[in-house]
């Protein structure tokens, strides 16, 4: 494992059940395993991330298996793209691990991987490195990664933000950053109980300076889901903080809901130092 120090970017050396700097910044592995490199000054809230509750609804929806083909078709690509050797990998905004876990489940089985899970909530990143052994989990900002430079050989980024100069400084040259974000008709029937003008998601990608797109894949298919399961969906989304009380109850009283799922993948390859400038595709 290697982490640096969140506030002084010095290497992170384990001492019994804590993480400490050569500036003598020292951080605690909690029981769980995890280790918090959340500075209080880095918080832009008190408890950041997402809550106990969208955790919970999160925990359940993903249990009942209704994105597993997502997991599975993330696996496939690290699968496929990593060379059989010792890897390094990193989920930002891994939440409770139920992606991050299986693509170590996957990388680990072949050979030696160490998979790191990342995210801003400590709630979620508790309950991950409770479950899942396999995983090294932090709680930790994505726009200021605590590992040094040229460390990972890929990166899993499913709808988390991250700076792209990040990314340019921990991914090692050649290395992959894969991306999932929601594809043009993903969950439109929520927004049409929400939204009165419902549009789809846009689909241009983002720019990831440093990084060139090598594949773009689109991963659909519908869901039928019963009361408990839709409304766990809508509070894992965005789309819980404007849907009105009408709307959950439409969700309570139906029996079956059918939606779609629509999502968009996009696997990025670090340029070498002599393409760094080179034009975005």
């Amino acid at each position: 494992m290697s982490y640096q120090c969140p506030l002084c970017h010095s290497p992170l050396h384990q001492e019994a059940s804590l993480w400490r700097c050569s500036n003598r910044h020292q951080f605690d592995r909690a029981k769980e395993g995890y280790v918090n490199l959340l500075p209080v000054q880095h918080k832009r809230s008190r408890q950041p991330g997402d809550s106990a509750d969208m955790m919970q609804a999160r925990r359940e929806f993903l249990d009942a298996g209704h994105y597993q083909p997502l997991q599975q078709r993330v696996s496939e690509i690290f699968n496929r793209i990593l060379p059989e050797r010792p890897v390094s990998v990193l989920d930002i905004g891994c939440g409770e691990g139920y992606y991050t876990h299986a693509v170590a489940a996957q990388l680990q089985a072949r050979g030696e991987a160490c998979v790191y899970g990342l995210d801003v909530s400590k709630v979620a990143v508790r309950y991950g490195a409770r479950r899942y052994h396999n995983v090294e989990f932090c709680v930790a900002s994505s726009h200021r990664l605590p590992f040094p430079d040229a460390h990972f050989d890929a990166v899993l980024r499913i709808y988390a933000p991250c700076k792209a100069a990040e990314l340019v400084r921990v991914v090692k040259e050649q290395g992959y950053v894969l991306t999932v974000t929601p594809g043009p008709r993903h969950l439109i029937q929520f927004k049409a109980l929400i939204y009165q003008d419902v549009k789809l998601h846009d689909e241009t990608p983002e720019q990831m300076e440093g990084f060139e797109m090598i594949e773009q894949h689109a991963l659909n298919y519908p869901m039928q889901l019963n009361a408990e399961e839709s409304a766990a969906l809508l509070q894992m989304t965005p789309f819980a903080w404007r849907a009105r009380p009408e709307v959950w109850g439409v969700l309570a009283t139906t029996p079956r809901f059918d939606c779609e799922t629509d999502f968009t993948l996009r696997l990025w390859q670090r340029r070498t130092a002599g393409q760094a400038t080179a034009a975005q595709p």
